[in-house]
């Protein structure tokens, strides 16, 4: 069974799970690193597809995972549909934490937008690159909460092996290209170094 841990990226889950559609058939957790979202979504969705590209991640997941029955877990590259297909149009729900920001921001977004079924809801929490002062100013104003958040919830855990990867796309980017690629998406900035999009597709999409 898995365990529960506290970092950045697992303290958006919440944010995540808020936005699962009623009635979430069919979700897709991209980057599912140890399984911990995916193990979450299973509460409120019929089935769940965890992916990483980590053979190693996806080996965790399922040792971590194995009580659940509505949850799979796969090695697949989402930019590489032709090797590993999901199924187009197969998922109500998709959710990628702290991931996008290793690939192709536009490969990405258009990944998730083909693999979401029509009317169906994408919500993505990433990071970004400071790089005006005002990116810097808000920044520095996450890191008195990060040791609250942290000493409240017993440190700073993730699971070993996880890829790390530094953000090359500032804030200022990304909300713009994500609302060129996805429009009517909702870009907000967090404090604890994060974003988040959420987008629903069009249901004649």
């Amino acid at each position: 069974m898995a365990e529960d841990y506290w970092n950045h990226n697992v303290h958006y889950h919440p944010l995540v799970l808020r936005a699962v559609p009623e009635g979430c058939g069919a979700a897709l957790d991209i980057g599912c690193g140890d399984g911990l979202l995916a193990r979450r979504l299973a509460r409120r969705s019929g089935a769940v597809v965890g992916v990483d590209v980590s053979a190693e991640m996806v080996r965790l997941a399922r040792e971590r995972n194995t009580d659940l029955g509505n949850v799979t877990f796969a090695e697949a590259d989402l930019l590489r549909p032709d090797r590993e297909p999901l199924g187009d149009g197969r998922f109500d729900f998709v959710s990628a934490v702290a991931v996008i920001h290793h690939v192709d921001f536009a490969a990405a977004l258009a990944a998730v937008e083909r693999l979401l079924a029509p009317g169906g809801r994408a919500v993505i929490v990433g990071l970004a690159r400071n790089r005006t002062p005002l990116d810097w100013v808000l920044s520095g104003a996450g890191v008195p909460a990060a040791w609250w958040y942290r000493r409240r919830n017993g440190g700073k855990g993730h699971p070993d092996g996880l890829p790390m990867k530094d953000p090359a796309m500032s804030w200022g980017e990304i909300r713009r290209d994500a609302r060129r690629l996805l429009p009517g998406c909702r870009f907000r900035r967090h404090l604890l170094w994060r974003y988040s999009l959420i987008w629903n597709k069009p249901r004649g999409g």
